[in-house]
């Protein structure tokens, strides 16, 4: 099964050569980069930049680090800054938790140093550590109203207020308020890191807050299908599943 032009023209445009036999499973390679550069990047309304994006949140999410490693590559290669990269990895870590990012990171970080980037880069926090709490429920209400609360409202003492509020101050206030990437891509990334998870009830509340927050349909499908190759069918379809089904105007309850 030779390559398809449209598959050979996008490796060598990410990676900055042509495509290499497998000299061990040629048919799984070839497969492989038919699907995923041939067909799956025709596909959907993302930019090459968003796509990379979008597959160093899965590959960060599932820890597989040489492959994280290319794609930083790749994604360095399609015009995505430093800066993007770095959000991209900040923006998942109220999702897969400190210690895959901070692996994730020494991934980008040694891509960076490879490439004379001085470290660290430039500082992106907007919000005093004092006003995360209100910053951050100005950015969670639009997209999520209350839902948090009224959640977690059942949990014994004092974990029915202090859950609200890690998510509220921390996911919101510290993170998803930074600068460089806007919120609606931000909300693609939380979204994609939660499908990679497979936290299956966690995607019905982000499908509806990456539309809030600015993002078409077809985006959030975009962003779901250039997963898929890495994530695998069924956590990329159960998000899938769900753009299928959105209702616009539909309230977060109906997405728990």
């Amino acid at each position: 099964m030779p390559l398809t032009p449209a598959a050979r023209e996008t490796y060598s445009r990410l990676f900055g050569a042509e495509p290499e036999p497998s000299p061990t499973d040629p048919e799984l390679m070839e497969t492989l980069q038919n699907h995923i550069f041939g067909e799956v990047f025709s596909a959907g309304v993302l930019t090459d930049v968003e796509r990379e994006l979008i597959t160093v949140t899965c590959l960060a999410s599932m820890q597989t680090l040489p492959q994280l490693r290319a794609h930083v590559g790749a994604a360095l290669g399609a015009g995505a800054t430093p800066e993007q990269l770095r959000e991209t990895l900040y923006q998942c870590q109220p999702y897969i938790g400190y210690p895959k990012t901070l692996n994730a990171v020494a991934v980008l970080n040694e891509v960076l140093t490879e490439r004379g980037v001085a470290l660290p880069l430039e500082p992106a926090a907007t919000v005093a550590y004092e006003d995360r709490e209100e910053a951050g429920a100005a950015i969670q209400r639009p997209l999520y109203g209350d839902e948090v609360k009224e959640v977690f409202a059942g949990l014994p003492e004092p974990f029915d207020t202090q859950v609200p509020h890690l998510l509220t101050a921390v996911g919101f206030g510290e993170v998803e308020s930074r600068g460089v990437l806007d919120l609606s891509f931000r909300e693609l990334v939380s979204l994609v890191a939660i499908a990679a998870l497979g936290a299956a009830v966690q995607l019905r509340p982000h499908v509806a807050g990456a539309v809030r927050a600015g993002n078409t349909l077809q985006k959030v499908a975009a962003a779901l299908v250039q997963a898929m190759p890495y994530i695998g069918g069924p956590y990329a379809l159960s998000g899938l599943v769900l753009v299928a089904g959105y209702e616009e105007g539909a309230s977060a309850e109906a997405y728990r």
